[in-house]
């Protein structure tokens, strides 16, 4: 899949990606695929959901993880 989606999302869309995003629900798995196949671990959530009440936990915490399809994405997002 990491293989085929820039060219997919680029016929689809007009544009390429230059980063993947995903999130791991920390409660109940640790992010091990991801990992073993280079996504970076960047963080995690605040638990707010949007749909929840203001300022207050309101789903599980979920660890970010992100994948540079593009070496020069911090490049190409700064534009």
């Amino acid at each position: 899949m990491i293989k085929n989606l820039p060219d997919d999302w680029e016929k689809k869309y007009n544009i390429g990606p230059v980063l993947m995003k995903t999130f791991v629900q920390k409660n109940l798995f640790v992010g091990i695929c991801y990992k073993a196949v280079s996504f970076l671990n960047v963080g995690q959530t605040k638990g707010l959901g949007k749909l929840g009440p203001a300022g207050k936990n309101s789903v599980p915490f979920k660890d970010v993880w992100l994948y540079p399809i593009d070496k020069k994405f911090r490049a190409l997002l700064k534009n």
